[in-house]
């Protein structure tokens, strides 16, 4: 972090026109200690148009589309490029990838780090295939490779390193989906996004559970929002980011979605024998938020569950609001908010600081992030990777404990935009020797990464 005085760290972003790049252009205007150096984009005009909307000025900017405009551009100018080849040539300290794109965003980090400047890896679609890779790349040479804050994978990362710097023992760690199920009581109306349905006895829905009867309650939810998609890519792939940085791994490969209000959840993920839906001492997962209108939103945020200790010390925090199980064995510690890019300046200042000190600790491959076929997908079809949540076309996202995992069984971002070089039948999960063209980087990668 640099003194008082000194020049800002710089960063560049890679991904600049989308959500996110915004988010962190906008906070930074605002952060003297972190400034913008270079901005990669397919979409060069739009950037520029974003920047001012943000209030850059004309002159505050340079577009570039050769490494002789870059390394020619006025003092102080924030390069807008097209190619990550022209990031290369720029001043910046620190990459913050945000492309969403898993080749594209190995190739920018691969650079990066060869050019010694840390990482902040952003697109959790890099993440979960060549991770393992960019960090050990990056110990090697004694830089920062460290997730973005304000995603729930950094979030949730630090928040689980820090009940386990206290001793509490973690029993499930997770984060609610983007959006939640909001019921309106007086109306029967419960809306997901844009969707609408109407439901029978919505004060049915939103009771809490009677005492044992936690998964009737959940079940009975399940069935009232079955029309309701409310997984996604996406999730997995942020649980997917969690498990590989702390060790936890997921309880059942599509994660268990209850649909739960938080003031439930101490009792909704105990074990099983005490009347939970956990298998198992920790995992990861998801849930689906279910709040009246007038409820404040979890807002994407995370949570753990651990065991509790000594009984007063638990009821006198159960007092104080804090979410405790009935029984009083469990406690749910959560940070209800996500920021996306407005934290990130976060994640770029520590990894100037301290370098590779700032990387989480103890990171592997302790999950696989995979896919199933939905139905049966013949040779030669392309999957096709796309929408918000980077779904693959044709494919089921599922987690698989590393250890669990099938032989041979192809990362889902490994297998998004490869064509397929046999049939896959319904229900069968996706296999590398079933891709016909993998991006050859990225499949080395993935292999290097398993010996990490």
């Amino acid at each position: 972090m640099p003194p008082s005085g000194a020049p800002p760290v710089r960063y560049a972003l890679t991904g600049a026109r989308g959500g996110f790049g915004r988010t962190l252009l906008a906070q930074t205007r605002h952060t003297p200690r972190v400034a913008p150096d270079a901005l990669c984009d397919l979409d060069v005009d739009g950037t520029v148009a974003m920047c001012r909307e943000l209030g850059f000025r004309a002159d505050d900017l340079a577009v570039c589309r050769t490494a002789d405009e870059v390394a020619a551009r006025p003092a102080g100018t924030v390069a807008v490029v097209p190619d990550l080849a022209l990031l290369t040539g720029a001043g910046h300290d620190v990459l913050v990838e945000a492309t969403g794109s898993p080749a594209a965003g190995y190739r920018a980090a691969v650079d990066a780090l060869e050019h010694d400047r840390h990482v902040v890896m952003v697109s959790k679609e890099v993440e979960t295939v060549v991770g393992t890779d960019l960090a050990r790349r990056a110990a090697d040479r004694g830089l920062g490779y460290v997730p973005g804050a304000g995603d729930q994978p950094a979030n949730l990362v630090g928040w689980y390193a820090r009940t386990r710097e206290l001793g509490l023992e973690v029993v499930a760690a997770g984060k609610s989906g983007e959006y939640d199920l909001v019921l309106d009581p007086a109306t029967g109306r419960l809306t997901h996004l844009d969707q609408q349905i109407d439901v029978a006895d919505p004060e049915r829905l939103l009771a809490p559970p009677e005492p044992g009867g936690v998964r009737r309650t959940l079940d009975a939810r399940a069935d009232a929002v079955a029309t309701i998609r409310r997984s996604a890519a996406a999730d997995l792939c942020e649980m997917a980011v969690v498990a590989d940085a702390t060790g936890l791994v997921p309880d059942v490969e599509t994660l268990h979605y209850p649909v739960a209000r938080v003031a439930e959840l101490a009792d909704v993920y105990a074990r099983a024998q005490d009347g939970g839906v956990t298998g198992r001492t920790g995992v990861v997962d998801v849930f689906t938020v279910l709040r009246r209108p007038d409820e404040a939103s979890f807002a994407g945020g995370v949570f753990v569950v651990v065991r509790t200790h000594d009984p007063v010390t638990w009821e006198t925090l159960s007092g104080k609001g804090h979410v405790v199980s009935r029984d009083g064995r469990y406690a749910c510690l959560y940070l209800p908010y996500h920021l996306m890019g407005v934290e990130t300046p976060l994640s770029v200042l520590a990894v100037a600081e301290r370098g590779a000190a700032a990387a989480p600790p103890g990171r592997g491959r302790h999950v696989v992030l995979a896919g199933r076929a939905r139905t049966g997908l013949p040779a030669g079809r392309t999957l096709a990777m796309g929408g918000h949540h980077h779904d693959v076309d044709g494919v089921a996202p599922v987690l698989f404990a590393a250890a669990q995992a099938p032989d041979d069984v192809a990362p889902l971002y490994l297998a998004a935009h490869a064509r397929l070089a046999r049939d896959v039948p319904a229900g069968a999960p996706v296999r590398i020797g079933d891709l016909a063209d993998p991006d050859p980087h990225l499949l080395a990668a993935w292999r290097t990464g398993a010996t990490c």
